[in-house]
């Protein structure tokens, strides 16, 4: 199949160009007897690949692993302090019940919204103003930033989140922002820092509350961010060492490389190896989307598969692409993404095994899983093992006949990490 084919090719090319990594030393083996493995990946794996909309019909499919959403502030809460979750749940449920996890972004403003995602209770309060402009061509309703209220709520509504949905296996990614799309912009409209927009002041207390509230869960803001006219990052360099992931969405669009790739490069060309890297194919012109996943022939000079290395991609949300290619290409695009575990040597004997495992892919996984033997896991966590890079990893269990494995606890049923392995015995 095309899929295996042209995948094969390009981990054979990144892994001679980005091999950032060293083998670890050889651990003392023995005594130890080669356990032969024979393994493939055969699908997307979890938290990795292109993404589709969680309302699109076509989303039901082993082609992806993640679905996109946006989650309303106002959905949730009507009345302050009270907290409704139940839509959100089905909309979780569903996307389970598919075999997927979900993406998240919450946002206040959509163009051509005539009222804001701010919760009813809040815009009703006396003195809160919204402002109502044209943007993107659309009159939109913008928040009143200098609201008091409106800021208690919006770092309450996060505590809460974190509460009850930190931990949920459903769930692989948060975005949030600020502005259009929450993409930490208003090209065309009323931008009015503190009124429209929230205060510098206020994001740098909101990105330090995200950082002390979310524990497990990766949370990311765009790559707009960037823009010191927005944002407090320039004036304040110490909020890039939060850990934080970051989107794109106009992702590889003609001039990419000069505006975009700046703004990538302003957040730290390293920030993948903790934080995760994503976005969105660009829609700047509707040629990008007809010929961003071409392949073997790219678009403006690049393969996404040459871009997703470059740029360390875990997911990529291409929604739009079902016009133009074929579900075939959006599985083979996906498994581009995200981490990709290749065991190269076991060695086994009664009580103890050891095995070497490389990280053949263009990023980390970003949530701990454990190379298993007979269902016991190593010590030691795979979160940290870079594109390129490889180690030996020792588990207390073992003998003839021992089945290998990787585990990892955030995922839902009917998902599981793949690996290859081609390891013959002695």
């Amino acid at each position: 199949m095309i899929r295996k084919i042209t995948f094969t090719l390009f981990v054979a090319g990144l892994l001679a160009a980005c091999q950032t990594g060293q083998k670890q030393a050889t651990p003392d083996l023995e005594g130890f007897e080669k356990l032969p493995l024979q393994s493939q990946i055969t699908r997307v794996q979890p938290m990795t690949g292109i993404v589709i909309f969680a309302n699109n019909p076509q989303c039901q499919t082993d082609a992806i692993s993640l679905e996109y959403s946006y989650l309303l502030y106002k959905d949730v809460v009507k009345e302050k302090g009270v907290y409704d979750w139940s839509s959100f749940e089905s909309l979780l449920d569903t996307i389970a019940s598919h075999g997927h996890q979900a993406i998240i972004r919450l946002r206040y403003v959509y163009p051509g919204d005539k009222e804001s995602a701010v919760p009813q209770y809040i815009r009703d309060l006396p003195g809160y103003e919204e402002t109502i402009g044209k943007s993107e061509g659309k009159e939109t309703c913008f928040p009143d930033w200098r609201n008091e209220e409106l800021q208690r709520f919006h770092k309450e509504f996060y505590q809460k989140f974190a509460e009850r949905y930190d931990r949920d296996p459903r769930i692989a990614f948060l975005q949030t922002g600020f502005g259009l799309w929450a993409e930490y912009h208003i090209y065309d409209g009323p931008r009015i820092i503190g009124r429209t927009f929230p205060s510098k002041k206020f994001q740098a207390e909101f990105f330090k509350l995200m950082e002390e509230t979310f524990t497990y869960t990766p949370w990311m803001i765009s790559i707009d961010a960037a823009d010191p006219a927005y944002t407090p990052f320039a004036e304040e360099p110490e909020l890039k060492e939060l850990k934080f992931g970051v989107f794109d969405d106009s992702f590889m669009h003609e001039t990419h490389a000069d505006h975009n790739g700046k703004n990538w490069a302003f957040f730290g060309e390293d920030r993948y190896r903790e934080s995760p890297a994503g976005g969105e194919f660009s829609y700047y012109t509707k040629y990008d989307q007809e010929h961003v996943l071409d392949y073997p022939e790219g678009i403006y000079g690049h393969t996404f598969e040459e871009e997703a290395a470059r740029f360390h991609i875990t997911f990529m949300k291409g929604n739009g692409q079902l016009a133009y290619q074929t579900m075939e290409r959006l599985e083979q695009a996906g498994m581009a993404c995200g981490y990709r575990y290749v065991i190269t040597d076991a060695r086994t004997k009664e009580d103890y095994t050891w095995v070497q495992i490389e990280n053949a892919g263009v990023a980390p996984i970003y949530r701990d899983a454990y190379v298993a033997v007979n269902g016991v896991r190593s010590e030691s966590s795979l979160i940290d093992l870079q594109p390129g890079e490889s180690r030996w990893v020792g588990i207390s269990a073992g003998g003839e006949g021992s089945v290998v494995s990787i585990e990892c606890d955030h995922l839902i049923a009917g998902q599981r990490i793949e690996f290859e392995a081609d390891v013959k015995a002695d």
